[in-house]
């Protein structure tokens, strides 16, 4: 993982063109509320019993799933790894297992995307807008 977040890291900077540049906005972020904003103000937005169960349960669903696609995950990294270390790289072998790893991380995405929706789909419009002002804080 470390390994992953250390190359990706290396190809943003080399792709950056040296402008001292603002992170762009979260467009996809912005929309969506993450579960510790709203436990944290659950009495602010009026969170009911109903909603925080459908919560709890949704991450708690995450959290199975998450768990095992990262233990697949690692298991790919360490053979990504494996295959970097030779004395001459595969460059097949390796940009497979690259993509296997990558797809992965996609499936890590997609499951906290979707749960992120679920979430978001349990709030009301006003719980929503007052969310949005409350991180925004």
């Amino acid at each position: 993982m470390r390994l992953m977040f250390v190359a990706f890291l290396l190809l943003a900077c080399l792709a950056r063109t040296g402008r001292a540049e603002p992170p762009p906005p979260d467009v996809i972020g912005s929309r969506l509320f993450p579960p510790e904003l709203i436990m944290g103000h659950q009495k602010e937005i009026g969170l009911d019993d109903k909603q925080r169960q459908a919560i709890v349960a949704e991450v708690q669903k995450l959290q199975g799933q998450v768990v095992e696609l990262q233990w697949k995950m690692q298991a790919a990294v360490e053979d990504l790894v494996k295959l970097l270390d030779e004395a001459r790289v595969d460059e097949t072998k390796t940009l497979a297992q690259a993509d296997h790893v990558m797809n992965l991380e996609r499936d890590i995405k997609r499951a906290h995307l979707g749960m992120l929706i679920r979430i978001r789909n349990v709030l009301t419009p006003d719980q929503r807008t007052k969310l949005a002002a409350l991180r925004g804080k």
